[in-house]
């Protein structure tokens, strides 16, 4: 614990908040700006002693619970709420679900990309954006229900998995997909989502529940798929993942060998785009 630092830190966030920022009056006789001490204390539910002795470094070692007290007290940003854990030695509080928000600089990725088929994936594999090319060459994600743009759902209940049936690595894509799933489980603990998702598909696909029973763990990677377009016939894919590592989501980018067939087939899928497509 860096006692000395953490008194500092948390003087220096109690300057920055107002009264009225949380519903106090902002009284006649204030010497400081920020909120007194005590009212500190009594926002995050302790003795004003006790946050005294903090604020001057003489304290004793905080609990989780009194250390997720003061980041509420303190509206404390994601990244203040961190440095605050690590300050007291302890290792920051699991978030509570996966990002949904996709920063706007992947957006406009997205959209540069027109002959690149990209799509954000956060940590549950919920599909939260994807550029033209993507839908074209896996399915309409604008006719799905939210609920239902999920790469595991889409691979394991839906006609997805077909696409893979004469690639060889058919398994390893579901072994590393479940594996990658099981490691945001472990990240998110508290997330009710994972946790419906998991029960929903080993419910409905007996390869998902058997590898999920086995409890491998690990990140998935890039790696060379083949994919069967019901359009384009055959693609020979480079699959490249790139990690957003403040919101704990991945770029997905699928290329394709340029002079080869599978980089005509991915110039007509422009063309193409999601016609004779559909969600089955």
């Amino acid at each position: 614990m860096d006692r000395q630092e953490m008194a500092s830190f948390l003087r220096s966030r109690r300057a920055r908040i107002q009264p009225a920022d949380v519903g106090l009056p902002a009284g006649t006789r204030r010497r400081t700006p920020g909120l007194r001490r005590e009212e500190t204390a009594q926002l995050a539910g302790m003795s004003v002693d006790y946050y005294i002795r903090l604020e001057q470094g003489r304290g004793p070692r905080p609990s989780r619970q009194i250390l997720g007290a003061l980041a509420r007290a303190l509206r404390l940003t994601d990244d203040e709420r961190r440095h605050l854990y690590h300050l007291a030695g302890e290792p920051p509080e699991p978030p509570n679900a996966p990002s949904q928000d996709v920063p706007p600089g992947i957006l406009h990725l997205l959209g540069r990309l027109d002959d690149t088929p990209a799509y954000v994936l956060n940590a549950r594999h919920d599909i939260l954006a994807w550029n033209p090319l993507a839908a074209a060459l896996m399915t309409d994600f604008a006719a799905m229900a939210p609920r239902e743009r999920n790469v595991i759902r889409w691979l394991f209940t839906g006609p997805a998995i077909g696409r893979f049936a004469e690639d060889e690595y058919v398994e390893q894509l579901a072994r590393e997909s479940v594996a990658d799933l099981r490691a945001s489980a472990g990240r998110y603990p508290g997330d009710p989502g994972i946790a419906e998702l998991v029960a929903e598909v080993s419910a409905r696909s007996a390869l998902f529940a058997r590898l999920w029973d086995e409890g491998e763990v690990g990140i998935r990677r890039g790696g060379r798929k083949t994919m069967l377009h019901p359009v384009v016939g055959k693609m020979e894919l480079h699959c490249d993942v790139l990690y957003v590592p403040e919101r704990d989501q991945r770029v997905v980018l699928y290329t394709t060998a340029p002079g080869t067939p599978s980089h005509e087939a991915m110039r007509l899928l422009r063309v193409v785009g999601t016609q004779d497509l559909s969600v089955r």
